[in-house]
């Protein structure tokens, strides 16, 4: 007797008349479908699930790496600060008081005068106050030589208070018919701090205007 099963003559409506080894293969390849298909459907899709959320716990470890190291930065940078602003608060306290500044004016003046400079204009303008300062507008024209304008700088320089000059729109040229002389024109801004109630005051009036 053969033992070969010709799958042709297999009658798909009856199954139950099927040999035994036709309805064993036969299961095991149903289990197998069955099998195949739930990978498929849920296990690889769990899979992909489960890459998106270790992308995504890479992600979130990495930006916690980078917040935790910026706010162990962060306190050093506070002193930092701190440091900075206290340096700025002495350099600023360097600068002339709001009572020196009339004195320093003439000072600066009189500078110029003991160098040899001739003070053609030297006119004082309308002070302006910025958020820790106050800035002071010269206009000036001065006539003096090239060594003589080396030693006003110098005689400025040497002023008890600290004396910063900033110049604006200044023209150093040489004077027609004189040889060697020249002339300064121009603007140039000096500074001076602000006490405490003149800051208080810019705070409360920008308070205000908000």
């Amino acid at each position: 007797m053969s033992n070969n099963i010709d799958l042709r003559n297999l009658d798909f409506n009856n199954s139950g008349a099927w040999p035994i080894q036709v309805k064993v293969g036969a299961c095991v390849l149903l289990i197998a479908l069955i099998i195949g298909l739930g990978w498929y459907l849920f296990v690889s899709d769990r899979r992909l699930m489960l890459q998106a959320e270790e992308s995504t716990e890479i992600q979130l470890r990495e930006e916690f790496q980078g917040k935790q190291g910026r706010a162990a930065n962060l306190e050093p940078l506070k002193q930092q600060l701190a440091q900075m602003e206290v340096m700025l608060q002495q350099m600023l306290r360097q600068l002339p008081s709001k009572n020196e500044m009339p004195d320093l004016i003439v000072d600066i003046s009189q500078t110029a005068l003991a160098a040899g400079i001739n003070n053609e204009l030297f006119q004082p303008g309308a002070e302006s106050q910025r958020e820790f300062y106050a800035e002071k507008p010269i206009q000036l024209r001065m006539v003096g030589s090239y060594h003589q304008f080396g030693a006003f700088v110098s005689g400025v320089a040497s002023l008890p208070r600290v004396v910063i000059m900033t110049m604006h729109d200044i023209s150093l040229q040489p004077r027609d018919g004189s040889d060697g002389i020249l002339v300064l024109s121009g603007t140039v801004k000096t500074y001076r701090y602000l006490d405490e109630e003149e800051e208080a005051g810019d705070s409360n009036t920008a308070g205000g205007s908000k």
